[in-house]
């Protein structure tokens, strides 16, 4: 379904894709991972034919690049950042159905199951809404669409954490029908969903595991970490992968997935002078 054949693409002289190999098919389900500045949304946009790049890209046997009405109108996407578009959010909703000759009043339903109330906002600039509104309608005009091929680039930013279940049981609901291609800095909520896991890292494919669909990616490693001293950068670092300290400050608790433990140690390498001692054992289930 999807082939990108030596994909590179570079900003001035920084080179952003390295020479990119990749064959997705029909049915994949891809976890897209990896650190900012990895390459993942600049490969993304290349997927959506927004960038003139070296090597190719083709979906369906199309170039998005050369064929992007036709390829963009079997893709439903949730972009990383909303854009600033000022039309009204019932226009929105009508200009995106007809392109991919979707029935509007399912977009409205899948609004409503994230918890947004179309009907309340219809008249209002897609850029006046909340960045959560705007999130939860462009994942309902993605999944309205009854697209084969959804592409997410950190889908889940912004929502609440009820939304946030809700989008996850209705990508559960598309996984049979659909290829997916789901861009996380980490694997976490999304281990349900794929069979395969493709890491990015400096512009280059580091990790590709495919894994059978009775293989659970959703094991996790229960983590104990000891500073040596209290450390702004270290502990800023370990609240993002949602650690939790005790009263000292310098006792450190959580879980990481098991498909991202590599990262993880490989991002507590960098701290090495401060950790006095460090546990990382399989979560018991």
């Amino acid at each position: 379904m999807i082939r990108c054949e030596n994909l590179s693409k570079s900003f001035r002289r920084a080179r952003v894709l390295d020479g990119i190999d990749l064959d997705i098919a029909l049915g994949e389900r891809i976890a897209l991972i990896g650190s900012n500045g990895a390459g993942k949304t600049t490969l993304i946009r290349c997927l959506l034919g927004e960038y003139v790049h070296d090597g190719k890209v083709s979906i369906d046997g199309r170039s998005p690049r050369k064929e992007r009405t036709a390829v963009l109108g079997s893709i439903g996407f949730v972009p990383q950042l909303p854009p600033p578009l000022k039309m009204p959010v019932g226009q929105l909703i009508e200009f995106s159905a007809s392109l991919s000759r979707a029935d509007p009043k399912k977009i409205d339903a899948i609004a409503d199951r994230l918890g947004l109330n179309v009907d309340e906002i219809r008249a209002r600039p897609f850029i006046k809404l909340s960045g959560g509104m705007k999130q939860k309608l462009l994942i309902a005009i993605a999944l309205g669409r009854d697209a084969k091929l959804l592409i997410m680039d950190e889908p889940a930013a912004n929502l609440d954490p009820e939304a946030r279940k809700i989008f996850f049981d209705l990508l559960a609901e598309r996984q049979h029908d659909a290829t997916m291609i789901i861009s996380s800095h980490r694997i976490d909520e999304v281990a349900s969903l794929v069979n395969r896991v493709i890491e990015m890292d400096m512009g280059k494919v580091v990790l590709d595991d495919k894994v059978a669909d009775d293989v659970s990616l959703s094991g996790r490693f229960a983590c104990r970490i000891v500073s040596r001293r209290a450390d702004a950068a270290l502990a800023k670092t370990l609240a993002s992968w949602k650690f939790t300290a005790d009263e000292s400050g310098l006792v450190w608790t959580g879980e990481v997935a098991g498909p991202d433990r590599l990262r993880f140690m490989g991002m507590l390498s960098r701290y090495v002078a401060l950790i006095g001692d460090l546990s990382l054992n399989e979560a018991s289930r």
